[in-house]
């Protein structure tokens, strides 16, 4: 089966980034990380999904946190610079990133936006982020995407 390369793809390539695309059935009324880790095999926790926020003093910022997890505004606030946070409404994505709901990789943006990875990503020798389009996950090393994309790693979701 031939995988169209993404634009995602393309960057890390040009940089020589090494990773693997994993292809997964998509299921246009259950888009979340338990549905992909469950097509991957893998555990909702090394799956991890994208999120674009806004903040009272940075802007738009980018959080990648476990499939599992429920994201703590509170603490995002506070590890990103800002005094309030939220999710930026959906009809905002596209426009914003370029990317679709279930399709959001933090690789590739239309804009280059601070971003932040949940401290648990360090765990694992891989992890699973979208890569560009619904349907297609990069498994790569979490280094490898905390340096390509200039990431902080933070505290970042509910305990």
């Amino acid at each position: 089966m031939k995988i169209n390369k993404t634009n995602a793809c393309r960057l890390l390539d040009q940089k020589k980034v090494p990773y693997e695309l994993i292809p997964y059935e998509v299921d246009e009324n259950n888009l979340g990380a338990e549905h992909i880790a469950a097509q991957l095999g893998e555990d909702v926790v090394q799956v991890f999904k994208t999120l674009v926020l806004k903040g009272d003093k940075i802007g738009y910022f980018v959080c990648v946190v476990p499939g599992s997890g429920e994201l703590d505004l509170k603490k995002t606030a506070k590890a990103t610079g800002n005094k309030s946070c939220d999710l930026i409404p959906m009809k905002e994505l596209l426009p914003l990133t370029g990317y679709i709901r279930g399709g959001c990789s933090p690789i590739g943006m239309k804009k280059a936006f601070p971003t932040f990875i949940h401290q648990t990503c360090l765990e694992f020798d891989h992890i699973y982020v979208s890569a560009g389009v619904r349907g297609l996950q990069f498994k790569l090393a979490p280094r490898d995407l905390i340096q390509f994309v200039g990431m902080k790693v933070a505290d970042l979701v509910l305990e």
